[in-house]
């Protein structure tokens, strides 16, 4: 009986610390959400969003080059890390099984993710931007999706991996085709984890400043060229919150809560298109 009360109150104590390291977590987050709605709700107004940038000691501006290069860049860069990321996963998961050469990618990709963004940004930096003499939007997007792909191929990989074999046999067994059973059995059944592995990876570069210092640089003009320098809103809320004029540090916060939200919003997204769509 004792052994039993003694279970009971181990358990009881565990269960409380959790609890409490939970709680402990959850203030900093709702503190940190609280902070940014505090400043920068008051912030926030239509000029933010269609305004060009501010003149020094200018009062009137907004950050559409901001929030239109950021948006190009992390667009591409998902457009260039998604499907290399999946498609790497799934030779690791299909194709590859444990043999050496898998066995090598697993563990370069936890090197890659373990990789500091400065360091990628400095990589990309010396291959792109360097030979081409001058910084461009195009770097930041391959120097985000570098840091997209392992997390991406890690995730896939795990997931497919968790997929019993049973629904593979049973597929073949119905003569269908590797590359169906794949498309059409494995993957659905592993579509969420893909997903939360593609959202993990766009929630990473998204709020990313250090790589987009060496490639993308800044811009304090409008542009869509994406082979020149290219304003993002990580770097231009840096710079803004870095100024001494009031009305920059204001449109930093701004920067900060729309940096914030939008990646709320995307993963919001991706797990309501993961549920309703793909589990259908």
């Amino acid at each position: 009986m004792d052994a039993v009360r003694r279970r009971k109150f181990i358990n009881g104590f565990i269960l409380v610390l959790s609890t409490l390291a939970a709680l402990f977590g959850l203030m900093w987050l709702f503190w940190i959400l609280g902070t940014l709605l505090y400043k920068g709700l008051g912030s926030l107004s239509l000029e933010v969003f269609i305004g060009n940038p501010p003149a020094p000691g200018d009062n009137t501006g907004g950050l559409k080059h901001a929030i239109v290069g950021q948006t190009l860049i992390v667009l591409i860069a998902t457009l260039i890390g998604i499907p290399v990321g999946i498609l790497a996963g799934t030779y690791l998961s299909e194709y590859g099984g444990n043999s050496r050469v898998a066995n090598f990618i697993r563990d370069l990709s936890d090197v890659v993710m373990s990789v500091p963004s400065i360091v990628v940004g400095t990589f990309i930096y010396a291959i792109m931007v360097k030979p081409a003499g001058h910084f461009m939007g195009i770097a930041g997007s391959v120097s985000l999706a570098i840091m997209m792909i392992p997390i991406i191929l890690r995730t896939t990989d795990d997931m497919l991996r968790m997929v019993p074999p049973e629904l593979r046999e049973a597929a073949y067994a119905l003569g269908a085709t590797k590359f169906k059973v794949i498309k059409d059995v494995v993957y659905r059944a592993a579509i969420t984890g893909i997903v939360t592995g593609v959202i993990l990876s766009v929630a990473r570069i998204g709020g990313e400043t250090a790589p987009l210092l060496f490639t993308s640089f800044n811009n304090n003009f409008f542009t869509l060229n994406i082979f020149q320098p290219m304003a993002s809103l990580t770097v231009t809320m840096y710079d803004y919150a870095m100024s001494p004029y009031k009305y920059w540090q204001q449109l930093a916060w701004a920067a900060a809560i729309i940096l914030t939200f939008g990646v709320l919003g995307a993963n919001i997204i991706g797990r309501v298109i993961a549920h309703y769509k793909f589990k259908k």
